[in-house]
């Protein structure tokens, strides 16, 4: 095994497969991945190996621990992952859109989707002023004199540092199986020097990446116990009274057919497939055809019930919070940011939260509440307000959020009852209301879906249509 080629895998199912032995989907803490822990040839913490990055020292030629060698972090599930990448391409293009319009001397607020990305200005000798721009990744802030920063959103890797599952996708193959793509490392070549060329092609590439995004989407185990109706819909409320919502948000709108998946993406990297490089290959996220449940446009948008915003924020409350990264993967391996650590991490994705087996970015926590009780710098407040809750709506928000799943194979609706029968949500006898309610102005979409009320709770609609 050499820096090209380390394989800790004999396929991407050994880990990606809960919870119901899934391809693609998410798995237990047994499945970690160490990211970063590539840079070295083996793990041997053996102190008699003194090359750097062999085996013992980093490199800066400090011993290494199983605590500092990598970040841990647990294995996501790939479910609706067409539709985060396209979501993060429309906000992009919206951003770029923005940054574009500004001359010397003017500053502009980023925005897209209802989501603040903060201020972006440029100072009168036409350079670039990042300082309040917030919720991007460093690596996309980046500018030297005139050369405008990218803002490009990456929704992969927990920190945010992948743009599109192609990437992911080529990442994973040389790191985690030892193959190496013609597109990242030359055709007709043999980088790792194990005697095969051209390991994987670019239609190999390709066709990994639309299995992926064409997954089906998560959506709701909602029991019809009364009892627990009541608890999922009080909790439901709780949770954007709090403000969970402001950061998870429901739901995001991708329209301008957002949910054509396209490859290559726009802004690939060099390394990965680019426009250009190939013909264009279109694949229509909503097709009924796809594995189901799928979802739908309605008035040419589509909701995408995700509950995230995928903006980066830190959520640890500083430098000796247990539940920050060692090293910082938006930094060149070495450098001073890099292993000045890092607590930045994209709003998990809770649409698929409620039969994960672990959860938070390291996979420690057993419970969602014990994850919920680590939330703190940017999601301090809510934490504070969550806690604040009587013991009964805590549970509550816990059992709402037990209803957020991935769903067995098969399954045709994205709203179903313990027995898999579909549902309608909510409940008959609950009436329409034109009260809009949203803990942030990042929610438009809840007026255009439909809002219920009932004792002063009100949640929104879930449909039970096969789609």
């Amino acid at each position: 095994m050499n820096r090209i080629s380390g394989p800790d895998a004999n396929s991407c199912a050994g880990c990606h497969n809960a919870p119901f032995g899934i391809s693609g989907g998410s798995g237990d803490f047994v499945a970690n991945v160490f990211v970063l822990g590539q840079r070295f040839d083996f793990a041997t913490f053996d102190r008699n190996e003194t090359g750097p990055t062999k085996g013992a020292l980093d490199e800066r030629g400090n011993p290494v621990t199983l605590q500092s060698i990598a970040n841990t972090r647990t294995t996501l599930g790939m479910f609706g992952s067409g539709y985060i990448e396209m979501l993060a391409r429309q906000i992009t293009g919206d951003m770029q859109a923005l940054r574009n319009t500004l001359a010397p001397g003017e500053s502009v607020a980023l925005a897209s989707k209802g989501i603040s990305y903060g201020t972006l200005s440029r100072r009168a000798d036409g350079s670039w002023n990042t300082i309040s721009v917030i919720g991007i990744p460093e690596s996309s802030l980046a500018t030297v004199g005139s050369t405008a920063p990218s803002l490009i959103l990456k929704p992969f890797h927990q920190a945010g540092r992948v743009i599109s599952v192609r990437e992911f996708s080529n990442n994973a193959f040389n790191h985690h199986h030892g193959i190496q793509s013609t597109e990242r490392f030359g055709v007709g070549t043999d980088p790792d020097g194990d005697g095969v060329i051209n390991e994987l092609t670019r239609a190999d590439v390709t066709a990994a990446v639309v299995f992926q995004v064409t997954m089906a989407v998560p959506g709701r185990v909602i029991s019809k116990d009364a009892a627990i109706e009541r608890a999922v819909i009080r909790g439901e409320s709780k949770f954007q009274a709090v403000g969970c919502a402001a950061c998870h948000i429901p739901a995001l709108p991708l329209g301008n057919q957002g949910w054509v998946f396209s490859e290559p993406n726009p802004f690939n990297p060099v390394g990965n497939l680019r426009p250009g490089d190939a013909p264009a290959l279109q694949v229509d996220l909503n097709d009924a055809s796809l594995p189901r449940p799928r979802l739908k446009d309605v008035n040419d948008v589509v909701h995408v019930p995700a509950f995230t915003d995928l903006r980066v924020h830190d959520i640890t409350g500083g430098i000796n919070d247990p539940n920050r990264e060692v090293l910082n993967m938006q930094h060149a391996p070495g450098s001073d940011g890099f292993f000045g650590g890092n607590g930045k991490f994209v709003t998990r994705k809770l649409w698929d939260i409620g039969n994960r087996p672990n959860h938070h970015h390291h996979g420690q926590f057993s419970t969602m509440r014990e994850s919920i009780f680590a939330h703190l710098g940017a999601a301090q407040s809510s934490r504070a307000a969550f806690l604040a809750l009587s013991a009964e709506d805590q549970a509550c928000v816990i059992e709402f959020l037990k209803t957020l799943q991935a769903l067995p194979p098969g399954t045709k609706n994205r709203v179903v009852d313990e027995k898999g029968n579909a549902r309608k949500w909510p409940p008959t006898g609950y009436t329409r209301s034109t009260k809009y309610r949203s803990g942030s102005s990042a929610t438009p979409w809840l007026g255009s879906s439909g809002l219920y009320q009932v004792e002063n709770v009100t949640f929104n609609s879930e449909s039970d249509e096969d789609n």
